[in-house]
């Protein structure tokens, strides 16, 4: 009797939630990509359609969990926000991230950054930003329409991203670099924020007693006030009294003088 043969199990693909490296190697390289995570977060705060992380994993081919990136900072529209423990592709609907940011660290080299440029070149990523903080030096490349491969963006100075509409204004120097969001606004640090909302809630409490003091001080003219109606009115009550009490004098000495006169005497 031969030997009954048996499906063979295709083991599950386990796609690690980490690669074992830490999101930054210096306090620099993490402010900045908190900058810009955040700084994105808030500009598509209204959009649920729009999907944002730091230091994701992204699995771009299905089976093959060895083959991924994790950019500092990646953005994937048409994607519903929420958490994820990686970005594989194939369950965002083959979509993959659209734009990605890298922040420069020592430990990163020319080859290992000419490797992330060939990633995103092959697997579709759209635009692909890169940020020294301390040269202050930033460079771009968008995803050329007529070739569909990556180019250089000849003057990234003032440029504007098609996708994500918030603009790069490039200083010179270390750290000089600004990032307008679509309103025209500057991203800021959440410590900066705090630091906003912690100063106009003061500007807030400043002027509500400012406007209490004005309604305090309108009160007391207005009291001030009523009393000084209430004044001459009474001093209008007193002398129309006064008035009535000498017409009423008058009264009384003119019916006397007739009366004394009905008797024939005439008042002096």
């Amino acid at each position: 009797m031969s030997a009954i043969s048996r499906p063979t199990m295709v083991p599950e693909v386990v796609y690690p939630d980490s690669d074992g490296r830490p999101m930054a190697d210096n306090t620099i390289q993490y402010r900045w990509i908190v900058l810009i995570k955040e700084g994105l977060e808030y500009a598509f705060r209204d959009r649920e359609d729009v999907f944002i992380a730091g230091d994701l994993l992204w699995y771009p081919v299905e089976g093959d969990r060895n083959n991924c990136m994790a950019p500092d900072v990646l953005v994937a529209l048409d994607r519903p926000k929420g958490d994820r423990g990686s970005y594989r592709q194939w369950v965002e609907g083959g979509i993959p991230p659209h734009v990605v940011f890298e922040v420069h660290s020592p430990n990163n080299t020319p080859a290992e950054m000419a490797r992330k440029l060939r990633y995103y070149d092959r697997y579709g990523v759209r635009e692909y930003y890169y940020y020294d903080p301390e040269t202050g030096k930033l460079s771009g490349w968008k995803r050329d329409e007529e070739s569909g491969r990556l180019r250089r963006i000849a003057r990234i100075n003032a440029f504007r991203s098609p996708l994500l509409r918030i603009q790069f204004q490039v200083g010179s120097g270390r750290e000089s670099l600004t990032i307008l969001g679509p309103d025209d606004q500057p991203f800021i640090s959440p410590l900066t924020s705090a630091q906003q909302r912690d100063e106009a809630r003061r500007q807030a409490k400043v002027a509500q007693r400012r406007a209490r003091a004005e309604i305090r001080k309108a009160q007391d003219a207005e009291k001030l006030a009523q009393a000084e109606r209430q004044k001459a009115q009474a001093e209008r009550e007193k002398a129309q009294a006064e008035r009535q009490k000498a017409q009423a004098e008058r009264d009384r000495a003119d019916r006397l003088a007739a009366r004394l006169r009905e008797l024939g005497i005439e008042p002096e």
